[in-house]
């Protein structure tokens, strides 16, 4: 897959037509992969190349940072996904206040005709770009009349008759629904990053711990969660605990996966944990015998929904 950066590199053609859409994408939810579909589809029916126009940073991080919302995804994941998902080309803007006060027909010229060379252009219903949020589908399909390229916009994905959306991901995983959101994303929400070194309290249960410390910016409400755990050499089901380890007053939240059965050493290695269901809030006790206690009866209720589990059901 092709990535560019730089404004003077965005074009990518090379004699094909760009089929492509805009947009930050953070989820990529079922309504991006609807949109995704349409392009990769387009292209294979043109020869064309399926590209996806996006922004970093997220624009709101430039105009409005107390309103910029914490991403669902790194930007690994995200590049990882769309070529998953078949796209050909991703052109990443640099967004910054000049950029933000470009007019949305001078986007349109500048940007995707002279530089990307657009063919077609597919957007969701709700795009807007241009200074002010001034551009919107029916601008482009005038400034693609005039520019001789094609506009159409991509209807939302709806479910339980509301909109799917980045924000409605983070709401639901702010509650710990993390298997709602699995159904809105149509796989389970991910972090990824580093196992580190914990304070071993995996030790104490005679179960071995992977500690994760997650690169993503978003995470699901605190509490304990099935999750599995995935590295280059496997994957295994997973009790993890995400908070702040309040019964030893701890303030910094930690990713802490106990692993039953497992026998390897994990330290240094690059993971990705998929949150499968919420068992419980995090709590405070007493003492560390009381959590030592919860920690056993948690292990059991782990046990009991692995068995439930069928090879590759939560793939």
């Amino acid at each position: 897959m092709i990535v560019r950066e730089r404004l003077d590199e965005l074009r990518v053609g090379n004699g094909r037509p760009v089929i492509a859409t805009m947009g930050n994408f953070d989820g990529l939810h079922r309504g991006h992969q609807e949109i995704m579909r349409r392009i990769t589809r387009r292209a294979a029916e043109t020869g064309g190349i399926a590209t996806v126009i996006t922004f970093h940073p997220h624009p709101l991080r430039v105009i409005a940072p107390d309103r910029a919302p914490r991403l669902l995804l790194t930007r690994d994941q995200k590049l990882a996904l769309l070529e998953e998902m078949g796209i050909d080309a991703v052109l990443v803007i640099p967004f910054d206040l000049e950029f933000a006060a470009m007019p949305a027909e001078a986007f349109a010229r500048e940007i995707l005709v002279d530089r990307v060379g657009i063919a077609e252009v597919h957007v969701g219903a709700d795009f807007r770009f241009g200074r002010n949020r001034a551009g919107d589908v029916e601008l482009l399909r005038r400034l693609g009349r005039e520019h001789g390229f094609v506009a159409e916009s991509v209807p939302p994905v709806m479910d339980g008759g509301e909109r799917i959306s980045a924000s409605r991901v983070r709401r639901e995983l702010s509650r710990g629904n993390v298997e709602e959101a699995h159904r809105l994303l149509g796989r389970p929400f991910q972090l990824v990053g580093t196992i580190v070194h914990g304070e071993g309290r995996g030790r104490a249960v005679l179960v071995p711990t992977a500690n994760l410390s997650p690169e993503n910016e978003f995470l699901p409400a605190r509490g304990v969660y099935f999750t599995r755990l995935r590295w280059r050499g496997g994957d295994v089901l997973g009790l993890t605990n995400l908070g702040t380890r309040p019964t030893f007053g701890g303030r910094r939240i930690t990713v802490e996966t106990f692993l039953p059965g497992f026998a390897g050493d994990l330290y240094g290695e690059r993971a990705r944990l998929d949150f499968l269901r919420r068992h419980r809030e995090e709590r405070r006790f007493e003492s560390a015998r009381e959590l030592m206690d919860q920690i056993f009866r948690d292990l059991e209720a782990f046990e009991a929904w692995k068995a439930e589990q069928e090879p590759g059901k939560d793939d």
